[in-house]
């Protein structure tokens, strides 16, 4: 494990929700036949105050920069079907990722189960916050089948824990549906995912992760979508295995 200084371009870091984890994820519940997005380029439901009425708003301006604008990425082709990330409405996605927060493989590694206001408060820590990390629903030919965090590796708390590049990408993942595990998709969206930011981030010259230790399937997808194992790193609540994606070694792994 190593201890590596903040880049000089990173500001200090503020907590990001609890680092999670889990290609073991998911939820029985059927997903809608098709994906639509909300009303409006993009708008969310914003939490009132005691006894006032809910009310939707613009979402801020969801990159800042730091993500780049996911939106307009377009689809990834894969053996699945056309898979693309859509970034997260609370308004409209809360009650799918509450179901799937809730199922006991999910649970296990991102502690999120309970009542909407739960799952609400994690999306709403990234969605309100200077835009280091963007919520993301991933979609297979319209049908949502994951949930997905690209963060700002080099700007989260996760960089003390290893040495750190200016623009290094993070992902944390779950993939919903009971019936989408255990055949392949978890490591073809990976790879798929991990190309798009090394497409549409000239900048960025990894991808990495840090998957929990336990979560054995996990890694071995990591590892079958082009990652390496980087280091054993202790993070607060969990040992990880850093996994590492590489823009120069992207088309021989």
């Amino acid at each position: 494990m190593h201890d590596t200084p903040q880049p000089a371009e990173a500001a200090p870091p503020t907590p990001h929700p609890r680092p999670v984890d889990g290609l073991r994820a998911g939820g029985a519940a059927a997903t809608p036949p098709a994906y639509e997005p909300g009303p409006g380029p993009a708008a969310h439901a914003v939490a009132a105050r005691p006894g006032q009425a809910r009310r939707t708003a613009p979402f801020p301006p969801p990159t800042a920069g730091l993500i780049g604008d996911v939106e307009r990425w377009g689809p990834a082709t894969t053996p699945f079907g056309a898979f693309r990330l859509v970034p997260v409405a609370v308004q409209r996605d809360l009650p799918l990722l509450t179901r799937w927060m809730n199922d006991p493989s999910v649970a296990a590694f991102w502690e999120l189960a309970g009542p909407e206001d739960i799952t609400e408060r994690h999306l709403r820590a990234q969605l309100d916050g200077d835009g280091r990390s963007l919520p993301c629903l991933g979609t297979l030919d319209g049908v949502p089948v994951g949930y997905w965090e690209l963060y700002r590796a080099d700007l989260d708390p996760l960089a003390r824990h290893y040495p750190a590049r200016p623009h290094d990408t993070g992902l944390h993942l779950l993939i919903g549906g009971v019936a989408d595990r255990g055949r392949g998709i978890g490591t073809a969206l990976l790879r798929a995912v991990a190309d798009l930011v090394l497409d549409h981030r000239p900048d960025c010259g990894r991808v990495v992760a840090e998957p929990d230790l336990r979560n054995t399937p996990s890694i071995a997808a990591f590892l079958g979508a082009g990652f390496r194992f980087g280091a054993e790193v202790a993070l607060p609540g969990k040992r990880a295995a850093l996994m590492v994606r590489d823009r120069a070694l992207r088309h021989l792994l």
